[in-house]
C-alpha cells in the first residue's frame, strides 16, 4: 500500500479511507499477509484519482467507476473528453482576459456583469454558441461533399461541430471533442462521441467513409488525424485550405489588406500536398458562392459589411486566434474603407462574380 501511495502521489491514509468506504479495496495479499493491489485494483484507483482531480466528489466517483457497463477504455475516453472540455474553457477564459486587458489599456471600465462573466459558464457557451447563428450547410458545398462520399452508407464525421454537412441519407456517427459544440447539435442529429481526430475510438475499416469539414486546422496533429481517418474508413473526404499556392495570402482581400495576421494562424499547418500524400488523396477546388449560406471565414467576400458584425465574427475561429487588437484594427480599417469608398475601388471587380476560389480544397481518398 505504501508503494502504491508513493506512485499515485497520495497518502497511505487516503488509500485506507478508500478501502474503508469500499471505493478501492486491495484484493491481493503479500506472502506476509499484507494487503496488496492487483492490476485491476490499480486501474480502478487510477480512475478514481483522475475523476477526483477533475473535481468529482467521492459519491460521484463511486457511481461513475462502479458502473459495470463501462470498461477502462470507456473511462479513458470520458476522462479525455472532460480534460479537452476543460482546456477549451481555459482557452476561452484566456481570450476573455485578453479582451479585458485590451479594454483597460484604452481606459474602458468593465461592468461588474462583464467582469463576472469571465468566470461564468456562459463564457465558452457564448463563443461556441455563435456557430448555430451563422454556420450552416451551404447546398452547393454540400453537394460537392456528397458527390465525394459516393455510395458510402456509413459515414464518420470527424470534428463534427454542430452537424453542418452531415448527410441525412446516410448512417452517420459524429466525433466532436467540445462539449459546447456537442450540446448544440440539433434534435435528431447523428450520435456524437467525445473524442479527437488523432485518437479515434473505432476499429480499422469501421466505416464506408470518414469526412471532416473545415476542422483540420484546429487539430493538434493534422497528419495524424488524417491517417486515423484513413485507418477507420475506406474512403476519406476532407474540406480544408490550400497554403501551397504562391501568393495564397493575397487571394482574399480581407487577409491581404486588413488581417495579415491570418498567415500566423496557419503557421505550421501542413501543406496541402503533404496532407494529400498522407492519405493518397486528390484535391479539387471548392468555390465559395457569393451568397454562401455557411458563415465560414471566406463566406462574405462579396458582402464585406458582414465582417463588421460581431455575431458574424464570433462564429469564425480566426478572430479569436489573431487576438482582440488585430481584430479591432481590421474592423476599424474596413469600416473606414467602406465608408470612404476605398474598398469598392480596390475590389470593384468582385461584383460580377458568382463564386470565388479563395483556397478551399476538397481532398478525396
Amino acid at each position: 500500500m505504501g508503494r502504491v501511495a508513493e506512485l499515485a502521489g497520495v497518502s497511505v491514509r487516503t488509500l485506507h479511507h478508500y478501502d474503508e468506504i469500499g471505493l478501492v479495496r486491495p484484493s491481493a495479499r503479500t506472502r506476509a499477509g499484507y494487503r496488496a493491489y492487483a492490476a485491476g485494483d490499480v486501474e480502478r484507483l487510477r480512475e478514481v484519482l483522475a475523476y477526483r482531480r477533475l473535481g468529482f466528489g467521492l459519491r460521484e466517483v463511486a457511481e461513475v467507476v462502479g458502473d459495470p457497463s463501462v470498461d477502462a477504455a470507456a473511462h479513458l475516453r470520458r476522462l479525455r473528453g472532460l480534460l479537452l472540455e476543460r482546456r477549451d474553457r481555459a482557452d476561452a477564459m484566456v481570450a476573455a482576459i485578453d479582451r479585458e486587458l485590451a479594454a483597460r489599456a484604452k481606459g474602458v471600465t468593465m461592468t461588474p456583469e462583464e467582469q463576472l462573466g469571465m468566470l461564468g459558464a456562459r463564457l465558452y457557451d457564448a463563443i461556441g454558441g455563435a456557430y448555430t447563428a451563422t454556420r450552416r450547410s451551404d447546398p452547393r458545398i454540400a453537394a460537392q461533399i456528397r458527390d465525394a462520399l459516393g455510395d458510402a452508407r456509413t459515414v464518420l464525421n470527424v470534428g463534427a461541430g454542430t452537424g453542418s454537412y452531415e448527410p441525412s441519407d446516410r448512417v452517420v456517427t459524429a466525433v466532436e471533442p467540445s462539449a459546447v459544440m456537442r450540446g448544440q447539435r440539433p434534435a435528431g442529429a447523428a450520435p456524437c462521441v467525445a473524442a479527437t481526430a488523432e485518437s479515434l475510438p473505432f476499429d480499422d475499416h469501421s466505416f464506408d467513409a470518414a469526412m471532416a469539414v473545415s476542422t483540420v486546422h484546429h487539430w493538434r496533429d493534422p497528419i495524424a488525424g488524417l491517417r486515423e481517418m484513413r485507418r477507420v474508413a475506406r474512403r476519406v473526404v476532407v474540406l480544408t485550405f490550400d497554403t501551397d499556392e504562391p501568393g495564397w495570402r493575397d487571394r482574399f482581400w480581407l487577409t491581404r489588406d486588413y488581417l495579415p495576421e491570418f498567415a500566423g494562424v496557419l503557421a505550421g499547418f501542413p501543406p496541402l500536398a503533404g496532407m494529400a500524400a498522407a492519405i493518397g488523396a486528390r484535391a479539387e477546388t471548392v468555390p465559395v458562392p457569393w451568397d454562401c449560406a455557411d458563415g465560414l471565414f471566406e463566406a462574405y467576400w462579396r458582402r464585406p459589411e458582414a465582417y463588421l458584425e460581431d455575431r458574424v465574427r464570433r462564429a469564425m475561429s480566426v478572430w479569436t486566434r489573431v487576438g482582440p487588437e488585430a481584430e479591432q484594427r481590421a474592423v476599424r480599417s474596413l469600416r473606414d474603407d467602406l465608408g470612404s469608398g476605398r474598398w469598392a475601388e480596390r475590389n470593384g471587380g468582385l461584383a460580377g462574380l458568382d463564386a470565388a476560389d479563395l483556397g478551399l480544397r476538397l481532398l478525396t481518398a
